[in-house]
């Protein structure tokens, strides 16, 4: 594997983006919604660098399943988000891809007649894209190489990697 961001570079992103985020909703209360499997690493580093009341909900949401590394039916568990009328609302991503996955978990947040939707991504892989979606917060803009590590996994491996990098293995 070919390291493409450095441990200290997303400590630095990170740092940046969290503070962005405390400028933009100031001391009002913030429903965070975190994607899983992917964002864990993401949402840990980011939750502890904000200071404003929050609250967390873990999402189910997957098009990668096994040993694979294109995408395909999305699942998502959407049971779990409650009620969320009046509240803003921050959807956390590891990655921005095809944008699919984020324009469905828009799509079921709004409808909740929500405050406010904002998206945070830890990366947007740039050339994926099919579904016109704009993150507010973005941490990295990559190649469209398949990236492990940071919370990304290939087969449920490389997860626990405090970095990112292009998995050059078979695929």
């Amino acid at each position: 594997m070919r390291v493409l961001i450095s441990e200290e570079q997303i400590r630095q992103r990170v740092d940046l983006v969290a503070s962005e985020i405390r400028q933009t909703y100031g001391h009002e209360p913030v429903t965070i919604i975190g994607v899983l499997t992917g964002c864990l690493v993401f949402l840990a580093d980011l939750i502890r660098r904000l200071d404003l009341p929050i609250r967390i909900i873990l999402v189910q949401a997957s098009s990668y399943r096994g040993a694979t590394t294109t995408g395909s039916q999305l699942a998502v568990n959407d049971d779990v988000l409650g009620d969320l009328k009046g509240r803003h609302v921050l959807i956390v991503e590891d990655i921005l891809d095809t944008g699919k996955t984020l324009r469905h978990m828009v799509n079921l947040i709004q409808a909740r007649e929500v405050a406010s939707v904002r998206i945070a991504v830890l990366m947007r892989k740039l050339g994926r894209q099919i579904i016109e979606i704009e993150p507010d917060f973005v941490c990295f803009r990559i190649p469209d190489e398949f990236v492990v590590g940071y919370g990304l996994d290939y087969n449920d491996e490389f997860r626990n990697l405090p970095y990112i990098a292009i998995y050059e293995g078979q695929k």
